[in-house]
């Protein structure tokens, strides 16, 4: 049964009327987990910027439901949408919110803890192609893992993914239920970027700064053949773009054709990242977050590892952003949206000549933001990291589009 829900943001920032709620001002009062380790962010900004000011009011529509850990989303041609479940499956589910059988064809992946299934990607030319890539928990024996990357076919009734061939693995494999990544990011000229995660262990942790392992690091590859595509950094792997990552969730390209990701600290640390070619990130010798056990994580600075352009502290648990494109939100434009999995709710930045200007928060209580997408017609589409997770479609109040 759909469900449609009118929000005030200028109501919620005031009176915080839902359950979990509290606005950017507020979030940003709390105590940071670094505060016994006396941490300064490097310039003005990159933490606790400005609150923005919004008097839109926003409509939710929950398009489909019954979803289980919903991970990715891109919209296809007709307006429906593919949606991955972490257990390993992919369905397509329509404007109308009708939820497809699982689609066949896909490989077996490690669906323990933070495993499974996870982002997919849409061809800019499906019309024509119907090529679809997504990344996953590969099972490689032994209880050892890493993600992967493949690209298939959809079959033209929507119910097979055919020609499916795997184009990349991350070495090395780990006996690990964390940590994956893995969001995927195209550049436009045939090629992906994927962001890894450094399988979270003290252990495996350590291959972020190892230039010959993908623990930790950004790839880009091409889109067909996987062939490596990286940034000739001096003896690293091919493929590798940037190093220094802890667990990459979010990824997209900004307006001005610059590559963001956003990734998650530990206890406090998550970062927005303006992604370089050939930079290294500092993880985990540099973070602005806590370590799990209290103890200060790393340095926040260090000669020759680049800074973030904004971290949080504590940690919404950053997962899913765009940069807005659409036409419902003119006042938007331009700027980028991140999905928050902890603090549950969407965050919005305003970003100007590569520094975070202001920040708000929106649809407090909403749910585990996963992946958030802007629709065709200018819509937000977003889905919630739950057993019985959701697909939510925002609008502007008013509009007649909800």
């Amino acid at each position: 049964m759909t469900r449609r829900t009118t929000t005030s943001l200028t109501a919620l920032a005031a009176t915080a009327i839902l359950a979990g709620a509290g606005c950017a001002q507020e979030f940003n009062e709390a105590a940071p987990n670094g505060a016994a380790y006396d941490q300064t962010s490097a310039f003005e900004n990159q933490t606790r910027a400005p609150e923005l000011e919004s008097d839109v009011e926003l409509a939710q529509e929950v398009v489909a439901e019954g979803l289980v850990h919903p991970w990715g989303l891109d919209q296809l041609p007709d307006g429906s949408w593919l949606v991955t479940e972490r257990p390993g499956r992919m369905r397509i589910v329509t404007a109308e919110g009708e939820v497809s059988d699982p689609i066949s064809g896909l490989p077996e992946v490690d669906n323990r803890e933070q495993g499974g299934l996870h982002d997919v990607s849409v061809a800019d030319d499906f019309a024509e192609t119907r090529r679809v890539w997504w990344t996953y928990a590969e099972p490689r024996g032994d209880g050892e893992n890493a993600t992967a990357v493949a690209t298939g076919t959809l079959s033209e009734d929507g119910t097979t993914m055919e020609n499916v061939e795997r184009i990349f693995q991350q070495q090395p494999a780990w006996a690990s239920t964390k940590h994956f990544g893995a969001r995927i990011v195209h550049d436009g000229e045939g090629h992906i970027f994927v962001g890894l995660g450094e399988r979270s262990d003290p252990e495996p942790r350590q291959y972020a700064q190892n230039p010959e392992s993908t623990l930790g690091k950004i790839v880009r590859i091409d889109a067909m053949t996987g062939a490596p595509a990286g940034a000739d950094i001096e003896g690293a792997l091919p493929e590798i773009w940037s190093m220094g990552h802890r667990n990459i969730q979010a990824g997209a390209m900004g307006p001005d054709g610059q590559l963001w990701m956003a990734e998650h600290g530990p206890k406090g640390g998550d970062e927005l990242n303006l992604i370089q070619p050939g930079v290294n990130y500092g993880w985990p010798e540099v973070s602005y977050g806590t370590d799990y056990d209290g103890s200060q994580q790393g340095v926040e600075e260090m000669e020759g590892m680049q800074q973030p352009v904004y971290y949080w502290d504590p940690s919404p648990a950053i997962s899913g952003m765009t940069f807005y494109d659409g036409e419902m939100f003119p006042e938007w434009q331009g700027q980028a949206l991140v999905g928050a999995l902890k603090s549950q709710e969407l965050i919005r930045l305003d970003i100007r000549d590569g520094r975070v200007a202001g920040e708000d928060r929106h649809l407090q209580g909403i749910g585990r933001v996963r992946d958030i997408e802007v629709a065709q017609d200018g819509a937000l589409m977003l889905i919630t990291d739950h057993e019985n997770g959701q697909m939510i479609r925002v609008t502007p109040e008013g509009s007649g589009d909800a």
